[in-house]
């Protein structure tokens, strides 16, 4: 059979992502993949690769038969889906994944809101099952079915009954070429986006199917659906696509349904004339009883010929249809409580090992193998939300109270914190559309805190009325210099502003070329050091009233993605994912972190070092502060303490301080300064 499949896609609106694909495989099959996402562009286009990568791997490169290599197909796209939707790379998928044999025979399966629709004879079908509510994210069914000539399949990854009516539908596909132009105005029209796909069968002839015996007419369609075979017999004068809508079946795509047509294929597969003909030669062995048989056989045909006895005997043929219908319900039951029993089992021995492994972490952790008992409690949470995850929902409870059990763990061992800060002062007292950006420590309890153009003096719990740092620019980063008892700050422009007696004064350098184009300012003794955003550090001489020229401080350092820095002797730059480098007189020291959580510093965007005391990590994602210990000459630090802040107030935050004593910790957002006392 001629089959053409034409493709295309809507415009993008809103954040949906769509992708529209149409492969032909090496058998003369064709392969069709709709998707549409609700993601970044990034997260999309690593997904659609991905659904690329199945669809080439399990459809088009592998052999055998289609609608095993689809089930197959669908199994690890439903995988690759669950993924993606529990990390919240993606928020919904809608998709169509369909392949078409070259005599015709159709096998279609959507996810989301991903429908396809048979158009026969002018009326229009739709061939995916309709879900209520909110539609699942994820392939489950699998419909199958011939097509015939002059068939139009028209698939689609948004409801088309929405923007069309069956009757229109069936109207535009009559036509030819121009139904794809009269979905994308419809869609285009509606603010709808979606890809789809149109399907014709153009070549005359229609496909084989087998013969059920006397009674059977030439029309007849065999369906295959959700991984099983199952017969039925359509008479010719019922409606063309009425083969179609008995596809449906409310059984999950898995191993169960393998199982099952093992029995549905011998049982539905061969008619009535068929099955007693093989009853008579499977007892020709025994000649009386064979004799015995074939007469009966032969009464039975009679009787469905004869005008009065022919009410028995198809009672007789619906009686053993039922029997049969019976027979493979027990059988699925069976299967299923089979797979059930299996599942159950599985799970409880993994919630078993899950339970030893909480105990061996304890263990470790008492023998103070840190990082040991921080692997063994991540490998016993990914076992947990593999229970919580299964379809069969055995041991969810148990699985919901090992997670608790396993974060509590967890928290134990690494020293976590949990406090709700005090609020020290609310700037928005000062005006509700503050945003503060930084803040300056001076003393204990006393703060410079400054947003792009303004400054506020923070002492205690009060604080003054905001004054402007600068008019013609922003202020990217400040910093304490003791020594001169002023602050310093950074301004787009290239330019430094000096806080003295409370008044802004522009300073000058030396520098010919003038100031760096910084990111981060840091003191230390008489210099002023600027984190360049070329990633190099610039040193800079307080003179009296201005800077002598800068200096490039670094000298083998790999300052990639540098986002802050802090000074104790030694200069420590932080990067983007936790990365810190040491320099000593510019050159670069070894330096560590020991016995911290896997990925402790991934998301920390700021630094700070006591003098002669310990690193302070302000992580703004997770809204806590990681501290770990001096890493003295050697650069060996050790993981100590995290604190996690906790209330409904608190905002995204910003910038943090520690007094020179450690024995308070000040953390800011946008509004407002919090104050946490330290646990020694």
């Amino acid at each position: 059979m001629d089959i053409t499949v034409h493709t295309g896609a809507t415009k993008v609106e809103g954040g949906d992502v769509l992708l529209s694909r149409s492969y032909v495989t090496k058998s003369g099959e064709h392969v069709l993949l709709l998707v549409q996402v609700y993601a970044d562009d990034r997260h999309a286009q690593t997904f659609f690769a991905e659904c690329e990568r199945v669809v080439q791997h399990a459809l088009v490169e592998t052999d055998g038969e289609s609608w095993t290599r689809l089930d197959g197909a669908l199994k690890e796209m439903n995988g690759l889906m669950k993924g993606l939707l529990l990390s919240h790379a993606l928020d919904e998928v809608h998709a169509i994944m369909a392949v078409l044999e070259p005599n015709g025979t159709m096998h279609v399966s959507h996810a989301g809101r991903g429908e396809a629709y048979l158009v026969r004879h002018g009326t229009t079908t739709q061939i995916t099952e309709f879900t209520r509510g909110k539609p699942l994210s994820a392939f489950v069914h699998i419909a199958s079915g011939p097509l015939e000539v002059k068939d139009t399949v028209i698939a689609s990854t948004q409801r088309l009954l929405r923007a069309f009516t069956p009757a229109q539908l069936a109207q535009s596909a009559s036509r030819g070429g121009d139904v794809q132009r009269d979905i994308l105005r419809a869609l285009d029209s509606d603010g709808e986006t979606a890809s789809f796909a149109i399907i014709t069968a153009g070549q005359p002839g229609r496909p084989r199917f087998e013969r059920a015996g006397d009674g059977a007419e030439e029309g007849e369609e065999a369906i295959r659906s959700a991984g099983s075979r199952r017969s039925r017999i359509v008479p010719k004068r019922r409606s063309a696509a009425s083969g179609w809508l008995s596809a449906f079946a409310n059984i999950p795509i898995g191993p169960v349904l393998n199982k099952t047509k093992e029995v549905v294929v011998p049982l539905l597969g061969k008619a009535a004339r068929s099955t007693a003909s093989g009853v008579s030669h499977l007892l020709s062995r025994t000649p009386a009883r064979a004799q015995t048989l074939r007469e009966k056989v032969a009464n039975f045909m009679a009787d469905l010929r004869h005008p009065e006895r022919k009410k028995r005997a198809h009672l007789l043929l619906l009686a053993c249809a039922v029997a049969a219908f019976l027979i493979i319900i027990l059988v699925v039951k069976l299967s299923v409580s089979s797979q059930r029993s299996k599942t159950r089992a599985e799970l409880s021995t993994l919630v078993q090992r899950i339970n030893e492994e909480i105990k061996t972490a304890d263990n470790r952790r008492l023998a103070g193998d840190m990082d040991s008992a921080n692997q063994i409690l991540q490998r016993a949470d990914s076992w947990a939300k593999q229970v919580m995850d299964n379809e069969s929902g055995l041991f969810r409870v148990e699985a919901l109270d090992l997670v608790d059990r396993i974060r509590s763990k967890q928290e134990e061992i690494n020293n976590v914190l949990r406090v709700s800060p005090r609020v020290l002062v609310n700037l928005t007292s000062k005006g509700s559309s503050v945003s503060a950006q930084g803040m300056i420590g001076q003393a204990d309890g006393e703060f410079v805190v400054f947003d792009r153009q303004q400054w506020y003096h923070v002492l205690l719990n009060g604080v003054d009325d905001p004054k402007p740092l600068t008019d013609d620019g922003l202020v990217l980063d400040g910093t304490n210099f003791p020594r001169y008892k002023t602050q310093v700050f950074l301004t787009t422009g290239n330019s430094v502003l000096e806080l003295q007696g409370n008044q802004p004064v522009s300073m000058k350098t030396d520098d010919l070329a003038g100031w760096a184009a910084g990111k981060d300012a840091e003191t230390y003794q008489r210099y002023l050091y600027i984190l360049g955003t070329d990633n190099g550090i610039y040193k800079y001489e307080r003179l009296n009233n201005r800077y002598g020229p800068g200096v490039q401080y670094n000298v083998n350092g790999d300052l990639t993605g540098a986002l802050d820095m802090t000074i104790d002797s030694s200069i420590y730059v932080l990067k983007e994912g936790g990365g810190m480098v040491k320099l000593l007189r510019g050159e670069a020291k070894p330096f560590s972190i020991r016995h911290a959580p896997a990925d402790a510093l991934k998301t920390v965007t700021k630094v700070l070092k006591v003098t002669d005391r310990d690193f302070y990590f302000l992580d703004p994602v997770k809204s806590r502060v990681i501290v770990t210990s001096d890493g003295g000459g050697a650069g060996e630090s050790t993981y100590l303490k995290q604190y996690v802040l906790e209330g409904e107030q608190i905002g995204k935050l910003q910038d943090f301080y520690v007094d020179p004593d450690e024995s308070h910790l000040y953390v800011m957002d946008e509004k407002r300064v919090y104050v946490i006392d330290l646990v020694k």
